[in-house]
């Protein structure tokens, strides 16, 4: 008995934006050839590139606190997505992509929902380090691919093996290996000096805020799986760095936060290259999510942990410890698994 399928996923009479594979035709007959690797797990590969993308990025607003003035979040956000939109639009103009501003007809709400999810999601992240450590903020909102993995499960009908649940908690084992929470861990993880000491009220909203990012990914993740290929990658890119643009600009003029003008072309140089590396990295990500179940793709995510490993060693110095070493090892070697697995293939799939 097949398994029902969702009213969010996309018919066969709407526009179709992307496709991987061809399938040919000779003499009425469809050429079924056996799918190289990279055919077979090309959503997953390209999350994992994403990731390479966000740990990069991450990395330049880590050296960019570091500067002075100090730049808040909102407007890293602002600059950030305003980066994102101009490139997103210059793309579909001069690839004559319909619809660049609007999107198509019938993924509108979806494109919608993504947008304003994905603000939280993102929004969330920021604030909850107001008051939470690095290590701590980490964790929690990498609840997000268990989640995500979930909501695709109940929402879209998707798959859920337990090869793939038991995989994913593996590699929330090896993010808490290398995060080490002091919440878990004590006194064997060091909070930072320049984190102040923070009342349990406060250390209560950080973590409210690290569940509306959770919350507010695992919407925004599970709406692009829901779009599927009814939307080019740029019109999902659009709608969320349009949406994410105003809403940051317009925190910004209800909490009275002065804009902070350039100083150095250090400055200007880690801006831009905290646009492009989320411009790069948001498109890989929504390339891939469009062709992967989400309970397969989101276990590509904790790749992220180990690529800001290595960038931190080449960067800063910083030597990892074993336990950090340790979860590295555990997450590449479950996404490995996760890849390796023998997904069920349909041409639908590649359309």
């Amino acid at each position: 008995m097949s398994k029902p399928k969702s009213p969010l996923i996309h018919r066969d009479d709407i526009e179709n934006y992307g496709s991987i594979i061809r399938i040919c035709q000779d003499d009425g007959a469809i050429a079924n050839e056996p799918l190289s690797f990279a055919a077979r797990n090309a959503g997953m590969l390209l999350i994992i590139y994403s990731q390479f993308f966000f740990a990069s990025m991450d990395i330049s607003v880590k050296l960019l606190n570091g500067l002075e003035p100090p730049v808040h979040a909102l407007q890293i956000i602002v600059i950030r997505m305003g980066i994102t939109f101009v490139c997103c639009e210059i793309y579909m103009t001069a690839m004559g992509v319909p619809d660049p501003i609007t999107g198509p007809k019938g993924v509108r709400m979806m494109l919608f929902i993504r947008s304003i999810t994905g603000f939280f999601g993102l929004s969330g992240m920021y604030w909850s380090l107001q008051y939470l450590s690095v290590a701590d903020a980490t964790i929690l909102v990498f609840l997000t691919p268990l989640t995500t993995a979930v909501a695709g499960a109940v929402f879209l009908k998707e798959g859920y093996s337990v090869k793939q649940a038991v995989a994913g908690v593996f590699s929330l084992l090896g993010v808490v290996l290398i995060g080490r929470p002091a919440f878990l861990f004590g006194s064997l993880n060091a909070t930072p000096q320049a984190l102040p000491d923070t009342a349990s009220a406060q250390r209560l909203a950080g973590v409210g805020a690290c569940m509306v990012s959770v919350l507010g990914n695992t919407g925004a993740y599970t709406s692009i799986r829901a779009i599927g290929k009814r939307a080019h990658p740029m019109h999902v890119m659009t709608f969320f760095s349009l949406w994410c643009t105003i809403i940051s600009s317009l925190g910004m003029v209800v909490f009275d936060i002065p804009i902070v003008y350039p100083t150095s072309w250090m400055w200007i140089l880690l801006l831009l290259m905290v646009g492009i590396f989320g411009f790069v990295a948001q498109t890989l990500l929504t390339m891939g999510l469009q062709r992967e179940t989400v309970s397969r793709g989101v276990t590509g995510m904790y790749a992220q942990v180990l690529f800001a490993v290595v960038l931190e060693r080449l960067l800063f110095g910083v030597i990892p410890s074993l336990l950090s070493v340790l979860g590295a090892v555990i997450i590449l070697s479950s996404a490995f698994y996760v890849v390796m697995q023998k997904a069920e293939i349909s041409p639908r799939q590649y359309r």
